[in-house]
């Protein structure tokens, strides 16, 4: 079963906006059992709709499009795909005319005739009823496959797709399982890898493939099983898993199954009812920002100290004016008093301390582009560990903020 996402907009086209939706809706379709086979971002022209339109059909069993389906004259999409479909009838809906009155009261927003259009679907559609917007999402299928439009907007999106479109997708096919098993390691490169696993990763069974998913400092291997039978599959990913862990035990530092590191470190510190602090230089609240971005974290995250110049980690943390005299404010030393001052000020069980040089220059400091220095700070004491990531800046900024949370990650399991 093969689907196929297509996003409706010049906003995304010319970098006014980042498609998020695609990889959202290629995660809930993976899940249920869909691989997504293609997207596509298209421009908000009649023609260029049709074409897409007319390709998807061709190789897709399920195309999901979002975008253009507003009441004003760009949102284009509702009129083009009722000329694809050759259906020229509309329906009108009063449950959405009522719906969008009863969203317009409560936000006192006056009502108009402009909205009443967004009621008026193809007769050939079923309504998809859109509760967090104007804008009902429409199912089609026609020739055995299934057109499905939404908006846009995220959290529309979304909430479509989890109370209408999953729903109907699971109803109306036979659906076979998709297994991920991701395997993280840290230390060297894709390349590095490949070469150490080359014997072993010839020798998957034809239902698991092998990917390499490399970012700033660290390289993940996702293990795939689809096919009919799930025991089959989770009984393949155990044998060969266990196989990578012997090749590579020296660089792996851990595994995810659709849960990404941070949310990890969450559950981790839920579950012993710890506290989590950072404070930060170089990267500028960028380690607050990924660990806030989990829903639920300020029962474990207690604040960040953005602490950048030397005055204000004087100041706000307290590191010694002698400390960064005699060792440069880029330091272990350094470091070290920022983690531990931070844990105190906001009382907390552990605490992520960074400092370092992201270039392009290096500022006041005699210390080269990419020195970072990360400590971790708990009961147990300090732990600071010295690194060289190179460049450019983004990348000297990203690679400290991942290396951060596995060395915290690192610390709260130990025994």
């Amino acid at each position: 079963m093969n689907a196929e996402i297509i996003t409706i907009g010049d906003e995304i086209l010319i970098g006014q906006i980042v498609d998020t939706n695609s990889q959202w809706i290629g995660k809930e379709l993976n899940k249920i059992g869909v691989s997504v086979y293609q997207i596509s971002s298209i421009q908000d022209e009649e023609q260029h709709i049709l074409n897409a339109f007319k390709e998807a059909q061709s190789r897709a069993d399920i195309v999901i499009i979002t975008g253009g389906l507003g009441p004003t004259k760009d949102d284009i999409t509702k009129k083009t795909i009722a000329k694809f479909f050759n259906d020229q009838e509309i329906v009108e809906y009063p449950e959405v005319i009522d719906h969008i009155k009863r969203m317009f009261k409560k936000y006192n927003i006056p009502y108009n005739k402009v909205q009443q259009y967004q009621a008026q679907l193809p007769s050939k559609a079923r309504l998809l009823m859109n509760r967090m917007g104007t804008a009902p999402g429409m199912w089609f299928y026609e020739n055995n496959t299934v057109f499905v439009s939404m908006p846009g907007v995220p959290y529309e999106m979304k909430g479509l797709m989890k109370h209408e479109v999953i729903p109907r997708i699971q109803e109306q096919f036979k659906l076979p399982f998709i297994i991920h098993k991701t395997v993280m390691t840290y230390g060297q490169g894709e390349s590095v890898i490949a070469e150490r696993i080359e014997d072993w990763a010839n020798k998957l069974p034809d239902f698991i493939k092998l990917a390499y998913l490399p970012s700033f400092g660290r390289v993940r291997l996702r293990l795939s099983a689809k096919g009919p039978k799930k025991q089959v599959l989770e009984d393949g990913l155990h044998t060969v898993l266990q196989e990578l862990y012997l090749l590579l035990s020296d660089i792996i530092t851990g595994h995810e199954s659709g849960v990404t590191i941070e949310e990890h470190i969450g559950n981790l510190l839920k579950d012993s009812e710890k506290t989590l602090c950072t404070a930060e230089s170089v990267t500028g609240g960028k380690i607050a920002s990924t660990i806030v971005s989990v829903p639920g974290s300020s029962v474990y995250f207690n604040g960040s100290i953005v602490a950048y110049s030397s005055k204000m980690k004087q100041e706000l943390l307290h590191v010694s004016s002698e400390t960064i005299k005699k060792y440069s404010v880029v330091s272990s030393n350094v470091v070290e008093e920022m983690a531990i001052s931070a844990m105190k000020k906001t009382n907390s069980d552990y605490a992520i301390a960074v400092t370092g040089n992201a270039g392009p220059t290096s500022d006041k400091t005699s210390t080269a582009v990419g020195v970072v220095f990360i400590a971790i700070a708990s009961a147990k004491g300090v732990v600071v560990e010295e690194f060289n990531f190179g460049h450019p800046r983004e990348k000297v900024i990203n690679r400290t903020v991942n290396k951060s949370l596995q060395m915290l990650q690192q610390e709260i399991l130990k025994k």
